[in-house]
């Protein structure tokens, strides 16, 4: 007889705003459909094309399912399986008989390959202090935004996403919602249907963009530009709301002046536009009370992305937006959230702390710091790594250092995993871990405004292990007696949020438990009467923090790195900045190796404009190679006005051993940084393309 068929409920894991409450179909033990949840406000009952396939990632039949330790080169991927116990032993035996001479000489290294408090980096982080390893500055992604919103509301905070349907005019900025935010798109659409207008500023005519009523299509990297010259026409015309301003802001007569240096003529030949666009723009924002804007990390992926951030943020109350409730600006809500990270990841286990912390590697520079020898400065050589949550091979930049960082005879290498990845590739180790519908976690979103239970499904396929039980496993092998390391993960969830915080009023852990969501108490127009997060409870124009830093106090524009301004030898060589946006079936480098999405996207393409590849003599469809002095890739030529000229774009991020030559995206982007946060310059970049 059958069992009968149950229902779980579940939270999808994945680096994405929406955070979606997921249903689970399960008969005889077997998950055999995910939907979106119909009773979750913020998902609707819709998922994503991608996640809508969840089950198919699950049981694909070459999800890893049992411990392997390497039996070829490295980065040939040849393994040979072996027991839980024997991997724990291999691990434990060079992580100790490392750690007796540095334990710096270890380096985790993580993302969001799940968001997931629990099973990111709770255990791990325990795990990882207690030894005394180094820690990972993980600012791959957003660290560069993030930063400009706490030095400019304290905290990645901002308005609802369901608001955004009441809106009258939307920016959408550096943002392509319908391939990353699904359902903010759904709003956006909501509020174009009661006559909002929609605007996207996006180097790239993406898919959003052709569904708005109009794009402005400036250089890339140019956003702050644009934002002060946005301000310059505020000021002028006087299109400010001064109460707002005085009760509410910190800094104004000084960003005046700043703002008064950016005059729209400046502008137009900063980011490459009409100078009637910038004043129509900031004519019609400030002149409209319900004005929104949706920010997205592609704009701060450059050199000065804190501050194109920073300066945007400030828009919303120059004009007093922020006293509708469908007015103001969102690049994150995940600062809303109360998380308590202290009980989660314990950095009161690291030897010495707080006096003295291990040392910190900036996860964007991680090809650097795996072929450093070593040296006063930089401390003990890396002789260890341990993945998890992420592809480095894949996604960090300068693709060609991080493979010969990981190609290493001498790095010993543990990957916990799904699929046997291009990072796997090159593992001694290769542990293999549960998925969403297997473990416990609990979330947090940084597009809504609720916290959210995931509860397992199904038992683990095969032999896998959540993250915790594995390092867990870790722990116990290598002899370590910490109780915080062996915590249930129903009880690190229990820890992973401030309960008493009155945005959690009457939620607690049992009421999650058999609600699934939680919806943070909030005011529907969160800074209508200020109260920012700021150290003086104000949108701080000028920040003292950044003051204190030797930092300037003001938003202002960086020109790229890599651009005619910034680097003008360079740009004679390698005239055409590349961007590198996700494609719509992928996220990062998540479901490359799903068949059906990797079908859809068909191989990897660049878009090129028409005069770009008719100066070059490349054709649609031709084969063609992007290069420059950090290494190259080849991709099918797409002639299309959807790039501007000077610009091109490969969607992305393809696994190197999916694609045709080996080769993706970031074999051509670069380590440097941000201005702000410490965070990766992706579409800081330039190249030049050629036929095959």
């Amino acid at each position: 007889m059958n069992a009968p068929t149950e229902f779980a409920r579940a939270v999808c894991p994945h680096d994405c705003p929406d955070t979606c409450a997921m249903r689970v179909t399960v008969e005889n033990g077997r998950a055999i459909k995910v939907v979106g949840d119909p009773e979750h406000p913020p998902t609707q009952g819709a998922l994503c094309t991608k996640v809508s396939r969840y089950a198919e990632r699950v049981y694909h039949p070459r999800r890893l399912t049992t411990p392997m330790k390497r039996v070829g080169r490295k980065g040939e991927g040849r393994f040979e399986p072996i027991t839980w116990d024997e991997a724990f032993e291999l691990a434990a035996t060079h992580l100790s008989e490392i750690a007796r001479r540095a334990p710096e000489a270890t380096l985790p290294y993580s993302y969001a390959g799940t968001m997931g408090l629990v099973q990111g980096d709770s255990i791990a982080q325990r795990f990882f202090h207690k030894l005394g390893a180094s820690q990972l500055d993980r600012t791959i992604c957003a660290a560069a935004g993030a930063a400009g919103l706490k030095y400019t509301y304290g905290a990645g905070i901002g308005m609802h996403t369901g608001f955004f349907a009441e809106s009258e005019v939307i920016l959408i900025w550096g943002a392509n919602p319908i391939a990353s935010s699904l359902h903010f798109w759904t709003r956006a659409q909501e509020a174009k249907r009661r006559g909002a207008r929609l605007i996207a500023i996006d180097p790239y005519r993406s898919l959003t963009a052709e569904k708005c009523h109009q794009h402005i299509a400036l250089k890339p990297g140019t956003d702050g530009a644009l934002a002060l010259g946005m301000m310059n026409v505020l000021v002028t015309e006087n299109l400010l709301d001064h109460a707002y301003i005085a009760a509410h802001t910190l800094g104004f007569a000084e960003l005046k002046a700043r703002a008064l240096s950016y005059p729209p003529s400046r502008v137009s030949e900063i980011c490459g536009i009409e100078e009637q666009v910038i004043v129509d723009l900031a004519r019609l924002y400030g002149s409209t009370k319900k004005a929104a804007i949706r920010m997205n990390y592609g704009l701060q992926r450059v050199r000065g992305g804190g501050n194109a951030v920073r300066a945007i943020a400030c828009l919303p109350s120059l004009t007093g937006a922020w006293r509708e409730r469908a007015g103001g600006a969102l690049l994150s809500s995940g600062g809303w959230a109360p998380v308590d990270s202290h009980a989660l990841q314990r950095p009161d286990l690291m030897p010495g702390w707080p006096a003295k912390a291990s040392r910190v590697i900036n996860m964007n520079a991680i090809g650097d710091a795996l072929l450093h020898p070593g040296d006063a400065a930089f401390g003990p050589k890396i002789e260890a790594i341990v993945v998890y949550n992420s592809n480095p091979v894949a996604v960090a930049p300068d693709s060609e250092r991080v493979a010969a960082g990981f190609a290493r005879e001498d790095l010993f290498t543990i990957v916990l995993e799904h699929f046997q990845t291009d990072t796997a590739d090159y593992a001694d180790l290769l542990l293999p871990a549960t998925t969403q519908l297997e473990h416990l976690d609990v979330h947090k979103s940084y597009g809504h405004t609720h916290v959210m239970l995931n509860l397992p499904a199904i038992d683990p396929v095969g032999d896998a292990r959540p993250n915790t039980e594995i390092f867990r496993g870790l722990a116990r092998q290598m002899g370590f007696d910490e109780p915080a390391l062996f915590e249930s993960d129903e009880t690190v969830a229990q820890a992973a949020f401030h309960w008493q915080d009155t945005t959690l009023e009457g939620v607690d852990w049992e009421t999650l438990k058999k609600t699934g969501w939680a919806k943070l108490n909030l005011p529907d127009a969160p800074f209508a009467d200020g109260g920012f997060r700021t150290p003086s409870g104000k949108c701080e124009f000028y920040s003292e923090r950044l003051a204190q830093q030797g930092r300037d106090p003001l938003p202002d524009y960086l020109p790229p790195h890599e651009s005619a301004d910034g680097a003008p030898e360079l740009a004679a060589r390698y005239p055409l900045a590349m961007i590198s946006p996700p494609a719509r079936n992928f996220l990062n480098s998540t479901f490359v190796n799903i068949e059906s999405l990797r079908a859809t996207e068909g191989e990897p393409h660049l878009d090129i404009h028409p005069a770009d590849a008719h100066a070059r003599d490349i054709i649609d469809g031709a084969q063609v190679r992007i290069f420059n002095d950090r290494g190259s890739m080849q991709a099918r030529a797409r002639v299309t006005d959807k790039a501007r000229a000077g610009l091109v774009v490969g969607l992305s991020i393809w696994w190197k051993k999916l694609a045709p030559d080996g080769r993706n995206a970031n074999q051509v982007t670069s380590q440097a940084l941000t201005d702000l946060g410490g965070s990766a310059t992706f579409y800081d970049c330039l190249v030049e393309v050629e036929r095959a």
